[in-house]
Formats: structure tokens, C-alpha cells, sequence
């Protein structure tokens, strides 16, 4: 450990002599380099003579802002990392250290340990960049069109199997983005599955959008008998099921500002009470977020906390719509078609170079999802063993101008689960029960959507 830290340069920045001096103890004790410096002036001059991977400043220096020599370090050298101290401890000076990036802040008095572990986060990361970057050169020439369940040969999305590969052994939050249908859950798995120390311990999926504000607290932290009605026993959370393993938490924009209270401090010190207690818990799982929404633009509009949008950004993993990455349609297809033959007991092959081209052309609003759902419904209407445009929905009418869907995104998503349960209920003689089970929902589910598409099958 003491040999990889010699590797690792790092600035301290204080005009409090003990705070200085204690601080470059603790480090030379860690085994990194360190050096010292009591004003901005002097930490600037330091800085253009050395490169330093971390500094660690005072917020307030006796002849500027700390805010201002961060801007200074992150001008003159990008891959600086910069702790902030600060005697004050608010909301504020932490924010506005974060929004000039730096990595973390810590408050006065300072807690050994707290900077030993902010240090070691930025040491994963550093040898996750540095990993990340061998990697791909290791595997640029070696195109993998499946990983762990995720299909596509394109170098997007090379880009995230590569990704999934360097943060999948750490301990890092990691937010996944993209839009809805581009396979969020899918990578969040991929990341479980291809981690050795948690892929057998549990992976628990929370849909944050599901769920009522109340509900949604007591399923993420659980609750005690008597904490609301209803509530007729204790209950363990989602936090507390996925053990050491991941919990996955899907559309994390959803989350009530009170909860994303409680979701930051999960993510700063693992502690949390259940619902209806004041006992402490302590989180052990690793965390993962995705979001279809803009969190930069929520936080500007205030719908989402900027402090718990730096703890969640601390790895982003960006999925690319479908239409970003049209040479994956082609793997795309064959994958659903095996698996919708498989499901639905038919012997489809193949789709014709008609309907490739179509696929191509199309823009794809509901993304992979809606690729899948068109073509279940393909492989059912299909009478060869050949899908033609005729077995296609109505959906694929396209503008020849410039190759867009006509639809909206609603418009585009339904239109092919109208025309799967009208195969469905074909294949099924009209019988709502087997159609419904065939489906994978329930009658009541089958009935509201019939009345909403308006489909009167006898």
C-alpha cells in the first residue's frame, strides 16, 4: 500500500501551522509525498513547479479564497483532484466547492480517518482511469457484440462494456443515464454480474417511480410495528435485503426532496433509521442510480439536490438511444427473434432486407424496448419463416423527408402492444384469461388496456 501511495503527490494548503503540520504527518505516516504550503501565493508557486494529484486547502487562505486557488489548480492542471476544508461546515461553501469541482469537502475540526477515506476514493478512481484506459487499449481491437446480457457491437457501446469492466470491483456510487427502453437495468446487472465479491450476494432492484413517497421510504429503509396504519409487523428495507450485494434505484430524479435527504445521507456514511425508529443502520451495500431525466437541468430548477447530485455522479455511465447506435439493430433483431420463438413457440428465421432497411430508417422513440416489442409482435402475425412489412405494426409509416416517425413517442410505444395483444388474443381463440397469463399481466390489466386501445375482440 505504502509503495503505491510514494506514487501519488499531494499539496496541503492551510495558514493554521497544526493543521498543516498534523495533516503531512498523517500522509508521510500513509506513505504518500506530501508538501506544504501557508498561503495561496506560495501553494500557486508549488503548483507550476510540480504536478501534484491532490490538494487539500483551506477555504479560507490569508490572502484569498480557497475557491479561487481551486479555479487556479483546476486551470493550470485538470486531473488535480481538490479537497476543500472548511471551518463553517454549510450547505453553501460546500455546494459552491463542488460547482468549481472539487472532489469532496471536509469541516473543521477534521477527522483523521474521514480524510484517509476521502483520499483512498480518489486513489480508486485515479487507478480506475488508469485501468480503464489500459483496458481499452488491450481490447480496441476485440468487438464484443453480447456482454452479460446486453447486445450491440457498435463502439458505443464498447465504451460501456469497457466501463462496466473498470468500476465493477470498486466500492464507487454509479449513476447510469439514458432514455427510457435503452437498457438501464441491464448494464446495472452487468455491473452486479461482473463483479467477483458481490455477483453471488443479492442484487435488489427499487423502480423509484412506482411507489408513493411514504411507500417508497418504507420499502428502501423498512419500518417498525405501529409506524403508520397498516403497518402490522417490522419490516426490513431494500437497503437492509441487499445485504453486501447492489441496489439498483431507478428513477432516482422521482425521489421527494425529504427523501433525497435520506438517500445523501446513506450515501455519505451508510446510516439510516427505519421508519417509525430512531435505531441507526448501516448500509453495506453498493449503490446504483439511473435516471432518464436531465439532473443538471432538475438541480438548476431546483427539483433535485445539488449535493446529492455530486454524491450520485461520482462514476456516469451514459447508455446511447438505439437510433445513436443503428449498426446494433441487425445483432438486435436476431437476438429477439430467437427469444420471441422461444417464448412463443414459432420458427421464424429471419426479416427481410425491406424490413432491415425500415428498421434502419426508423428513429426508434421507445428505443430497444420498443425494438423488442415490435418484433414479438412480428414474430407471432408472421405466417413464413420470414418477417415482411406486412407483419409489421401500423406504427412504421415514415415521413420519406427525413426518415422520422410521424407519431409521438406515446404514440410510437403503443401501437405495438395494441398490436401484440390483438396476436395474443388471436392465438389464444379470444380467451382473456390465457391471453392475460400469455402477456405476463393480470385480466384487469388485459381489460384497461383493450378499452384503450379500443379493441373489441369476439
Amino acid at each position: 500500500m505504502k509503495e503505491r501511495n510514494h506514487h501519488y503527490h499531494i499539496l496541503i494548503v492551510d495558514d493554521e501551522p497544526l493543521i498543516r503540520k498534523s495533516l503531512f504527518e498523517i500522509l508521510k505516516i500513509q506513505g504518500f509525498r506530501a508538501q506544504m504550503a501557508s498561503s495561496m501565493q506560495e501553494a500557486k508557486e508549488l503548483a507550476q513547479k510540480n504536478v501534484f494529484d491532490i490538494v487539500i486547502t483551506d477555504l479560507k487562505l490569508p490572502d484569498a479564497d480557497g475557491i479561487e486557488l481551486l479555479r487556479f489548480i483546476k486551470r493550470h492542471s485538470p486531473q488535480t483532484e481538490v479537497i476543500v476544508i472548511t471551518g463553517y461546515g454549510t450547505i453553501e461553501s460546500a455546494v459552491s466547492a463542488m460547482k468549481q469541482h472539487a472532489f469532496d469537502y471536509v469541516t473543521k475540526p477534521i477527522n483523521d480517518d474521514e480524510i484517509k477515506l476521502i483520499i483512498a476514493r480518489i486513489i480508486e478512481k485515479k487507478e480506475l482511469l488508469k485501468e480503464n484506459s489500459e483496458l481499452k487499449a488491450m481490447v480496441e481491437s476485440k468487438k464484443r457484440s453480447f456482454f452479460y446480457g446486453i447486445v450491440g457491437q457498435s463502439e458505443p457501446m464498447q465504451q460501456v462494456y469497457r466501463l462496466i469492466e473498470s468500476v465493477a470491483s470498486t466500492n464507487a456510487t454509479i449513476m447510469i443515464s439514458g432514455e427510457s427502453g435503452t437498457g438501464k437495468g441491464l448494464v446495472a446487472r452487468a455491473i452486479h454480474a461482473h463483479d467477483e465479491h458481490r455477483k453471488d450476494k443479492p442484487f435488489v432492484e427499487v423502480s423509484c417511480g412506482a411507489l408513493s413517497e411514504t411507500l417508497l421510504e418504507s420499502e428502501l429503509f423498512g419500518h417498525v410495528k405501529g409506524a403508520f396504519t397498516g403497518a402490522m409487523r417490522d419490516k426490513a428495507g431494500r437497503f437492509e435485503m441487499a445485504g453486501e450485494g447492489t441496489i439498483f434505484l431507478d428513477e432516482i430524479d422521482t425521489c421527494s426532496p425529504e427523501l433525497q435527504v435520506k438517500l445523501l445521507r446513506v450515501l455519505q456514511d451508510g446510516g439510516y433509521e427505519r421508519v417509525g425508529d430512531s435505531k441507526v443502520c448501516k448500509a453495506k451495500a453498493r449503490v446504483i442510480v439511473a435516471t432518464n431525466q436531465d439532473l443538471t437541468k432538475l438541480v438548476g430548477e431546483g427539483k433535485f439536490r445539488e449535493d446529492l447530485y455530486y454524491r450520485v455522479h461520482v462514476i456516469p455511465i451514459a447508455i446511447p438511444a438505439l437510433r445513436e447506435r443503428k449498426e446494433d439493430i441487425g445483432f438486435l433483431v436476431d437476438y429477439f427473434i430467437r427469444a420471441s420463438n422461444e417464448k412463443n413457440n414459432k420458427k421464424v428465421k429471419e426479416v427481410s432486407d425491406e424490413v432491415i432497411k425500415l428498421f434502419r430508417e426508423y428513429h426508434w422513440p421507445g428505443n430497444i424496448r420498443q425494438l423488442e416489442n415490435v418484433i414479438e409482435g412480428a414474430v407471432i402475425m408472421a405466417q413464413t419463416h420470414c418477417i415482411n412489412k406486412r407483419d409489421l405494426p401500423a406504427s412504421f409509416n415514415l415521413d420519406r423527408k427525413d426518415g422520422r416517425v410521424v407519431q409521438s413517442l406515446k404514440e410510437g410505444l403503443e401501437e405495438p402492444a395494441k398490436e401484440l395483444i390483438l396476436a395474443k388474443l388471436k392465438e389464444m381463440n379470444g380467451n382473456r384469461s390465457l391471453t392475460a397469463a400469455s402477456l405476463g399481466i393480470n385480466r384487469t390489466t388485459l381489460y384497461n388496456k383493450m378499452k384503450k386501445y379500443g379493441i373489441s375482440f369476439k
